[in-house]
């Protein structure tokens, strides 16, 4: 399994929902993401403001790859900053931001 750091945003309560910076493992093919005991397959072309879903639930979510920028919402502006998992939070704003972990400030 393939393993990198993502933006995992529920959209089961609106296009702006919770959303969790975190190791995301994925099947071979891509087409299954593994995250937080989670299963989520792919939505291919037939996802309305989601690309994947919950295996379990049926729940949309947008999950794509960790942006440089941080403007990792697919709808900019609205809800709530992203969670980001402590296990990942330095090689996150390191190797993804390129910046300095701001919770490490004086």
């Amino acid at each position: 399994m393939k393993s990198r750091i993502m933006y995992v945003e529920d959209k089961s309560k609106g296009i702006n929902g919770p959303a969790r910076i975190g190791r995301v493992n994925s099947s071979k093919s891509g087409e299954t993401l593994h995250y937080a005991g989670q299963s989520f397959r792919a939505l291919r072309h037939s996802g309305l403001k989601a690309n994947f879903e919950c295996s379990v639930t049926g729940k949309p979510y947008w999950i794509a790859r960790a942006r440089k920028d941080g403007a990792d919402r697919l709808y900019k502006g609205a809800g709530e900053p992203a969670v980001i998992d402590e296990d990942v939070r330095e090689e996150y704003w390191r190797d993804i931001r390129g910046l300095p972990d701001p919770a490490l400030k004086d």
